[in-house]
């Protein structure tokens, strides 16, 4: 406009003086900015979790021997405290625990190898036998099927058999593929856990002391938080697994006084017991296992017999056990145990799938511990404080 008031004059004066010059902040919408502020936070805990993944695989000889030796020492350091408060020298006490699980576990793995052994030519027999039942039912009416034909089938499930054994193997085998590999991770898995139960206080203060001065008492509690989840896990999990084992062999047992002899009934129930450590894959590998060698000795009926006591048995412990038994030490949701357990399995094979479910229960209870400022008031949380801490949770990872 060519008039303008002496106000509008002034105006146009101080913003030629002083240019209003809009930051990049605010000509961004808010939505944006949000989105950006959780954009990069979530890339950086994205970062972190595969940095900490790819160390695991690169370290894996070492890495995985020492989580071995903190789930032992997690179930061990209980006792080993119980004989010293009874007056037990604590050398007396880690020395004990000590033979005392390697001797369970090398007694449980050689009863397996010796019943197996000595039961290898019958099996043999009887895998023959049942395999020429099954050419005869498969070429009579009304399948019709060829010898040739048979054999193809045969020859493409014997080779997608041996591709997925492979796999198998070098996923178990994973902490090394040579006896010295194998015998290194024994040793560092047997010096960690003495370590841990010698002086385990010890190295946590350590470890702390690493972090600033500020954050090493929430550190020190999430720690001791997640320490009691882990001792409490481990021993529930070994109930549920014993369960799990009585089930399946007291039916494997019951089956062959029914129909006439179930040969390794014990080393079925070990293999259960041992294998339910690894949830939803040692659950299934053990349970065909109890299936095929019913198979194979007393025919197809006393083989889905075997196929509905053990979906029984998964189904107790699914919907019994773990809501009573294991929701009492950590609190983990069905889809998150599914989730961690395939991609851990994914990353680090079946040493990954073992891990992941107390790996998730343990973060689970640290994060939460963190976030809520519990350290405040509870800078040393006992079970009884974790375990109230999730009281009336859904059970969905926080």
């Amino acid at each position: 406009m060519i008039f303008r008031t002496r106000s509008e004059r002034a105006r146009d004066a101080r913003e030629a003086r002083h240019p209003v010059s809009a930051t990049a902040d605010e000509t961004v919408a808010p939505g944006m900015r949000i989105a950006a502020a959780w954009s990069w936070r979530i890339l950086v805990v994205a970062g972190a979790i595969a940095l900490f993944c790819y160390l695991f695989v690169t370290l894996k000889i070492v890495a995985i021997p020492f989580m071995v030796a903190i789930v032992l020492a997690a179930l061990l350091v209980p006792a080993a405290n119980f004989l010293q408060r009874h007056h037990w020298p604590k050398w007396l006490a880690v020395v004990l625990c000590v033979v005392g699980v390697i001797v369970v576990v090398g007694g449980l793995v050689t009863l397996i190898v010796l019943q197996v052994r000595g039961s290898i030519p019958d099996l043999q027999k009887q895998t023959t036998e049942r395999i020429a039942d099954l050419r005869s039912f498969l070429a009579a009416p009304p399948f019709n099927l060829s010898s040739k034909d048979i054999d193809g089938y045969l020859q493409d499930a014997g080779k997608s058999i041996q591709k997925d054994s492979s796999g198998i193997l070098s996923g178990a085998l994973s902490i090394g593929s040579t006896f010295g590999h194998v015998l290194a991770g024994l040793l560092i898995t047997l010096f960690s856990m003495i370590f841990i139960l010698i002086d385990g206080r010890g190295i946590f203060g350590w470890v702390v002391r690493l972090f600033p001065r500020r954050a090493r008492a929430a550190v020190r509690g999430a720690g001791e938080a997640g320490w009691v989840t882990l001792t409490s896990f481990v021993r529930v999990q070994i109930g549920v697994a014993f369960i799990d084992a009585v089930g399946i062999g007291l039916g494997a047992w019951i089956l062959g006084l029914v129909f006439g002899g179930f040969p390794l009934v014990l080393p079925i129930a070990i293999a259960v017991f041992l294998g339910s450590f690894i949830p939803v894959v040692g659950a299934v590998l053990t349970g065909a296992l109890a299936v095929f060698v019913a198979l194979v000795y007393l025919g197809p009926i006393p083989a889905l017999i075997m196929v509905a006591i053990v979906i029984l048995v998964q189904q107790i412990e699914g919907h019994v056990l773990q809501p009573f038994l294991m929701g009492s030490a950590v609190k983990v949701h069905p889809v998150a145990v599914v989730l961690s357990v395939a991609a851990a399995g994914f990353i680090a094979g079946i040493p990954g799938a073992f891990f992941a479910v107390p790996l998730v229960a343990v973060l689970n209870v640290m994060i939460g511990y963190i976030a809520r400022g519990d350290w405040r008031h509870d800078p040393h949380p006992d079970r009884r404080d974790v375990t109230s801490s999730r009281r009336g949770q859904t059970g969905v990872v926080q």
